[in-house]
């Protein structure tokens, strides 16, 4: 099993700025790709393979003056960036043999440097590494600040370096698990715990109603399904839910503080 952990990064000016030439690389080589692929639909050609677009783009256009700058930045964030354009295309061509579970996908979009969210990814081919003061050393970037929340279960197979829409950055490793192997390792207990689901306090005796009203035009057709008889009720009622009491009613009532029996 596959597992995913995400840090916090801080780099510094420096690393931002090598982040952003690695951003731009990445973003360069893989519009290429799509522009290579749609000339060659265009013109009724075979589609270029990954090969031959791994040469033309990255070797050979790194001998370039127009694309010089592109060994600036490590060669695995280049090749990886061509994979994510070849997956892409292969997840098109599912959709459209319907071959594909989900949702439908388009043909694969020219990125912009306007993008909210912006990433690389490093396999271990890079041999980047997490050195003993903590931090991730990336290639042709340097060591970074990382945020360790927890420690990671295993070694990491690869890395992705994130830059969301307000300007943070994430590291997010992907990890190889045993999930017997995990489980052996939890201590056992017979407590449980309970998640936050983020739902709003009641107000004034009411329940959270917002998936009831989002659902509850499907009320009326539920008995009809079943084939029952639906209940005759004033339109537009809301059904209350079982012990909740309305506003100034129950225990609550008359209650002298603040709350109004909230």
């Amino acid at each position: 099993m596959q597992l995913r952990y995400a840090f916090r990064l801080y780099p510094d000016a420096a690393q931002q700025a090598a982040l952003a030439r690695a951003f731009g690389c990445a973003r360069v080589v893989f519009n290429d790709a799509v522009r290579a692929r749609e000339d060659a639909r265009k013109a009724g050609k075979p589609f270029p393979t990954a090969g031959q677009l791994s040469t033309r783009l990255i070797t050979q256009a790194k001998r370039t003056a127009e694309r010089a700058w592109l060994g600036e930045v490590s060669a695995v964030v280049l090749q990886q960036s061509l994979r994510d354009a070849e997956a892409a295309y292969k997840n098109f061509f599912a959709c459209l043999k319907g071959t594909r579970k989900g949702p439908q996908l388009g043909p694969p979009r020219f990125k912009s440097r306007k993008d909210a969210r912006q990433s690389i990814r490093f396999t271990a081919n890079a041999r980047w590494s997490i050195t003993d003061a903590g931090r991730l050393n990336l290639p042709k970037i340097g060591p970074v600040k990382v945020k360790w929340s927890r420690t990671l279960p295993a070694t990491p197979t690869s890395v992705t370096v994130i830059k969301d829409a307000a300007g943070r950055y994430f590291a997010s490793f992907v990890v190889d698990t045993d999930p017997a192997a995990d489980q052996a390792r939890m201590p056992e207990t017979d407590r449980t715990i309970g998640i936050d689901l983020g739902l709003t306090l009641p107000q004034r005796g009411y329940p959270h109603r917002g998936p009831l009203r989002r659902h509850e035009d499907r009320l009326p057709a539920l008995p009809a399904a079943r084939g029952e008889e639906a209940e005759e009720g004033p339109a537009g009622a809301v059904p209350q839910a079982e012990g909740i009491q309305e506003p100034g009613q129950g225990p609550f009532q008359g209650c002298p503080c603040p709350c109004q029996g909230r």
